[in-house]
């Protein structure tokens, strides 16, 4: 079975997770998709196939013979969808031969267009996945999911040498979790890669630092007609909160390696208010001040109109896996040679947001990222090409080659 082909079964099942899920994994729906992997990976052959209780999905193809002291590479991918736009009733289109121009995403309005998204000019001539304007697509990542057991399926039908290899699906990755109650013991791998990134040729190994920071906004609510000097208004203070952050830390006007503040919610009346933000920043240091600023802020406003107006929390997310690799840099020189044999660039960059490998790293599993060929993830427009989740697949399998030698 094809890459894509996997892809499609996959689409149809609803896998959103849920931020405000108090459990893991954060939906139940997600056990479908573990299931469903868990019958697909025993049929094909691999060992010790298991889901736990918290639906990460664990499955090994054991080394050939005379390999057997070959490093153990980890596989590792997620199983949720984001729940920034609607993941059930997936209807994927198909486009065969592409002809590089304008597609109508079903009958949503939307426009799949080279002028927004110019990746599609090279995609001419290849057949074409995409939504039908009304859902994401789930690539991300079911794509990643997809190429590693068709990765496996070939390793083991055709009995290519390799080494032990060990597979695993996390949930929620898209609510920062993934990595939390992955059983690395159990994985057992040496290093691991994540399939989890964007285009084709990308290796990461570089994340940002990230955090997430909720002001509590209390005001004191009293009639209009005589709030002169009483009256605090929430809302108005959460106003001013975020205007006291510098205008252009935005992921709008920010790339590479530059960091941000991102509003990512606000509700509010004149007697409370909530402003949500996710902190984001490549350097440690920076990383570090721009949450002290934060703080700063919360004293401010506290002394400015009575303390407890607002209260700050912030919650550590994931770190910089870079602090980490860096002492394993062959990791990444073998998954970079693995690109080149496939015919392709590798494109080095850090990834402006993180995977599960960034706190795989820092518990002590080396885990870059790799591309699966998807594009414009979490949304209507999201898309992906046969013929290029065909070469991903080859990829894993030149890591698998590079091993041994």
């Amino acid at each position: 079975m094809r890459a894509y082909e996997r892809l499609l079964k996959y689409v149809k099942v609803y896998t959103t997770s849920d931020e405000e899920g108090q459990q893991t994994p954060s939906t139940r729906r997600q056990f479908d998709l573990s299931n469903l992997l868990c019958e697909e990976m025993k049929a094909m052959g691999m060992e010790g196939v298991e889901v736990d209780e918290h639906a990460y999905v664990y499955g090994f193809v054991p080394a050939s013979a005379g390999m057997e002291d070959k490093k153990c590479v980890g596989l590792i991918a997620h199983i949720d969808t984001a729940p920034d736009f609607s993941g059930e009733n997936v209807n994927p289109q198909i486009i065969e031969n592409y002809d590089g121009g304008e597609v109508k995403l079903g009958e949503s309005g939307r426009i799949l267009s080279p002028d927004k998204f110019p990746e599609l000019s090279e995609m001419k001539g290849k057949t074409l996945i995409c939504t039908d304007g009304t859902t994401l697509l789930g690539a991300d990542d079911k794509a990643g999911v997809a190429e590693i057991l068709t990765a496996c399926e070939e390793i083991i039908n055709k009995n290519l040498p390799h080494g032990r290899i060990a597979v695993c699906f996390t949930p929620d990755e898209e609510i920062g979790h993934g990595a939390d109650l992955l059983d690395i013991k159990k994985l057992g791998a040496d290093f691991a890669y994540t399939m989890d990134g964007g285009e084709l040729n990308e290796l990461a190994y570089e994340t940002f630092n990230a955090s997430g920071a909720e002001f509590e906004v209390n005001g004191f609510n009293v009639h209009p007609g005589s709030a002169k000097d009483v009256m605090i208004n929430a809302s108005l203070v959460a106003m001013e909160i975020n205007s006291m952050l510098p205008a252009g830390d935005i992921p709008s006007r920010t790339e590479n390696y530059e960091g941000f503040f991102h509003l990512t919610d606000m509700q509010g009346n004149v007697e409370k208010a909530i402003l949500k933000y996710i902190v984001r920043d490549h350097n440690k240091e920076s990383f570090k001040a721009r949450e002290n600023c934060l703080r700063h802020i919360e004293k401010l406003i506290n002394e400015k109109y009575g303390e407890g107006t607002t209260v700050l929390t912030i919650k550590e997310q994931y770190s910089n896996m870079a602090e980490f690799i860096k002492d394993h840099m062959e990791v990444v020189e073998l998954a970079k040679t693995a690109i080149e044999k496939a015919g392709i660039e590798p494109h080095i960059e850090p990834i402006r947001g993180g995977t599960d490998g960034a706190n795989l790293s820092s518990k002590g599993l080396p885990c870059p990222n790799l591309g699966t060929g998807g594009y414009s993830f979490h949304g209507p427009y999201e898309h992906i090409c046969v013929e290029d989740m065909d070469v991903a697949v080859k990829v894993i399998l030149n890591i698998f080659e590079g091993i041994i030698k």
